[in-house]
């Protein structure tokens, strides 16, 4: 089981070097988390994009990139689509964005002819290392699905969980968020929280996952909250995954645990053929090579 990052990076290094394509690569701290990641042996980058301006940055910083593949794509809708279509025709592992909108190259991820489309939802999983908890928390969905209807929760949870389990946890345990404990049929949040306990007590989640909830934050992710408020759980104080109801309290959590919390992070897009690797240019350079290790231990156990 792996608790940290550099235990997710030691695990990537060992593992066969995966091949990632870079949609528009010519981003100065996207370049950098990559060329950092082959130096490793993470990946082996395939970079699509505008080559001279690549090389521009290569040069002003020094990286050394003269053994990679790359594609020159000027437009960005034509290096997302070459990028995913690498992945597509089997000629790289997973795909990761650079300097271009988050909707280009999602459109070319689920683009039909060439893209990366499944019966699954895409949704986003953050993972988040913070001093004061005892492992590595998830953290889903902050970040695409704005008010997931309780059938999306399900695809989210699931994606989530590939997540946990390709990175070796036996055993992963979901907390679906709410403001409080009981369920009240005023608090959607809580209906859904209930729902999705049962059916993981029916078996849809498959072996090895304990989806409990309605849970407020305290109690998923302290032992000693729950045992003040009576609360006996499984998932209590020892949540992997915490599920949130809507995009904006996935959002303020995660946000918080970076800047108020000190933590590092990773983060993928979840729910397609292989892992999408998203950053924020706001990331710092730890947490692109976070990310990248991420996508390519999970696109090794897919």
């Amino acid at each position: 089981m792996i608790k940290n990052f550099q235990e997710l990076i030691q695990a990537a290094k060992e593992q066969k070097t995966m091949r990632l394509a870079v949609a528009a690569g010519q981003d100065e701290e996207v370049l950098v988390a990559v060329c950092n990641a082959s130096e490793l042996g993470i990946v082996e980058p395939i970079l699509v994009g505008d080559v001279e301006k690549i090389n521009e940055i290569a040069v002003a910083h020094q990286l050394d990139i003269s053994g990679y593949q790359m594609i020159d794509k000027k437009g960005l809708d034509e290096a997302a689509r070459a990028a995913v279509e690498l992945v597509s025709s089997g000629k790289a592992d997973f795909v990761m964005k650079g300097i271009l909108d988050t909707s280009i190259l999602l459109k070319a991820v689920l683009d039909k002819e060439i893209g990366l489309r499944t019966d699954s939802q895409l949704s986003h999983v953050m993972l988040y290392q913070v001093e004061n908890y005892h492992k590595l928390i998830f953290l889903t969905d902050g970040g695409m699905n704005i008010a997931p209807s309780l059938e999306e929760k399900v695809k989210i949870i699931k994606n989530a969980v590939q997540v946990a389990k390709a990175l070796g946890i036996e055993t992963v345990k979901v907390a679906c968020l709410a403001a409080k404990e009981k369920v009240d049929p005023k608090m959607q949040a809580t209906v859904d929280a209930d729902e999705l306990k049962k059916m993981c007590e029916n078996g849809i989640f498959g072996e090895g996952v304990i989806v409990d909830g309605p849970l407020a934050f305290d109690l998923a992710i302290s032992k000693e909250a729950a045992e003040i408020k009576k609360f006996k759980s499984d998932v209590a104080g020892d949540a992997d995954i915490l599920l949130v109801p809507v995009i904006e309290v996935g959002n303020g959590i995660g946000k918080a645990l970076t800047y108020f919390a000190n933590g590092d992070s990773a983060g993928i897009i979840m729910g397609a053929k292989a892992p999408v690797v998203l950053v924020s240019r706001a990331d710092t350079h730890e947490a692109k090579l976070n990310s990248i290790a991420l996508g390519s231990v999970i696109a090794a156990n897919q």
